[in-house]
């Protein structure tokens, strides 16, 4: 196997995760009413921009590790085991909550980390 296969293969997994991510978004959006999600966008929203003033740079990241082979796919791979993780032990919580967990954590570790 070359290295522009590797390359390809490597993309190509990335997108396999792009396109996995766009589902799962679609699908969460679609069980929901505009209202709860106008209510759950302006949570998010509140915690994003506390998570902007830790991780300037995370919106950068997250194209890069799309650019760079396997890594997106590595890295989404382990966000979707630590979410079937969240929900096994969480029965009955939905995406948004995990999603508010998620920033909060992250939050808090930047916190502690500038301390």
């Amino acid at each position: 196997m070359s290295y522009e296969e590797i390359f390809i293969l490597g993309w190509n997994l990335n997108l396999l995760m792009f396109f996995i991510n766009l589902v799962i978004a679609i699908r969460t959006m679609n069980q929901k009413s505009r209202e709860q999600l106008l209510e759950e966008n302006k949570i998010l929203t509140e915690l994003k921009m506390e998570f902007d003033l830790y991780y300037p740079y995370r919106r950068y990241e997250t194209l890069v590790t799309y650019l760079i082979p396997f890594t997106a796919f590595f890295r989404m791979s382990y966000r979707i085991i630590e979410m079937l993780s969240f929900f096994s032990k969480n029965r009955g919580s939905t995406l948004i909550d995990y999603m508010i967990y998620k920033y909060k954590s992250d939050i808090e570790l930047a916190k502690n980390r500038i301390k």
